[in-house]
């Protein structure tokens, strides 16, 4: 897998054009100016690679446009070993980006060709994350609490199995609401049973899915 002079140029075309859209977080735009996005996706759309659109991937999935990538990652406010659960791996970008920031990354996938694939991808590219094939509502309380859980799927409500995951003053960014256009919520836990919640734009992803995992 190989990285060009002309993806990295690209890149640098990407960050500035997310900085013209507001993204200011320096640690989140160095990891999206190091990243080989164009890896992650399908070849049939690699000259598309650093359009700051989403595109589709395996398993009726997409790869979330740059600049929601940017912006999920710059509400985490992510420092260096952190420990970050991610649900809904998909193609794995995500992962990277925070495991590019210095974040330790957990990350949930239920559609098993997608949770190999990432797998191969940021292992080749020489990222370190631990990968679960399952059902993302359970989170991972074992290996918790968490400073920032990350959702990549629209959910209609906050699942508090994940909330409950959360280390005080972590916080967990998910859009929010049914299928059409999700709101872009932050829920940081202030306290053993306490929360506050912040709206961050509309955005527009797949829906998360429950129960049983999908085995192809």
């Amino acid at each position: 897998m190989t990285d060009t002079f002309e993806a990295k140029g690209k890149r640098k075309k990407l960050v500035a054009e997310l900085r013209q859209k507001g993204i200011s977080d320096e640690e989140v735009l160095r990891a999206i100016d190091t990243v080989p996005r164009h890896l992650f996706m399908d070849p049939a759309f690699l000259s598309h690679a650093y359009v700051d659109k989403a595109f589709p991937i395996t398993s009726g999935q997409t790869i979330s446009q740059p600049y929601t990538v940017a912006v999920q990652s710059s509400l985490l406010r992510v420092k260096k070993r952190n420990k970050i659960l991610e649900i809904g791996t998909g193609s794995g970008y995500q992962a990277a980006i925070l495991a590019e920031m210095g974040a330790k990354v957990y990350t949930i996938e239920r559609f098993r060709e997608l949770f190999l694939k990432s797998q191969r991808i940021l292992t080749s590219l020489g990222y370190s994350a631990d990968f679960f094939y399952g059902d993302g509502y359970e989170g991972k309380p074992q290996y918790g609490p968490f400073d920032g859980i990350i959702i990549t799927a629209a959910s209609p409500d906050v699942p508090d199995l994940l909330l409950y995951q959360l280390k005080t003053g972590g916080r967990l960014v998910v859009p929010l609401g049914n299928s059409g256009s999700q709101v872009m919520t932050v829920v940081e836990r202030t306290g053993p049973e306490s929360f506050e919640r912040s709206e961050h734009g509309n955005f527009v992803f797949v829906p998360m899915l429950k129960g049983t995992v999908n085995g192809k």
